[in-house]
């Protein structure tokens, strides 16, 4: 019984910090593409390219 129940925690623990990681990969992400997308309202740089 306290094998499953072990189990049981990490299997939880293990999905909240996916949870967490996929929270913060996608503000990067998210941070990111607003940067990009504010860079076009300046001065073009050709040598930039992403």
């Amino acid at each position: 019984m306290l094998i499953y129940m072990l189990a049981t925690a990490m299997t939880v623990a293990m999905l909240i910090a996916t949870a967490f990681g996929l929270h913060q990969e996608a503000g990067r992400v998210r941070a990111k593409a607003n940067i990009k997308r504010f860079e076009g309202f300046g001065i073009r740089k050709p040598y930039r390219h992403f």
